[in-house]
């Protein structure tokens, strides 16, 4: 039967490893759902960062002439 989870190997240096080690012990977790959470975590910033940024393209195309008004959208 294959594994619900992909499985992913990860080298990290000491000075990452031992806090996420201590991290996972004080909340009571494994270390791979520490990692996990924490990539989680990451990628919603990424996420984040990406849509800001798309915004902010937008904004400097807006235009108020062009713009429909509520009431024109929702018509």
């Amino acid at each position: 039967m294959p594994a619900k989870n992909s499985h992913l190997d990860v080298a990290l240096e000491p000075g990452l490893c031992n806090p996420l080690k201590k991290l996972a012990k004080k909340e009571g977790i494994s270390l791979s759902l520490v990692a996990s959470d924490l990539i989680k975590e990451a990628l919603g910033l990424y996420e984040d960062i990406y849509w800001q940024k798309e915004a902010e393209k937008r904004e400097r195309t807006f235009s108020h002439k062009k713009a429909l008004s509520h009431q024109e959208i929702w018509k």
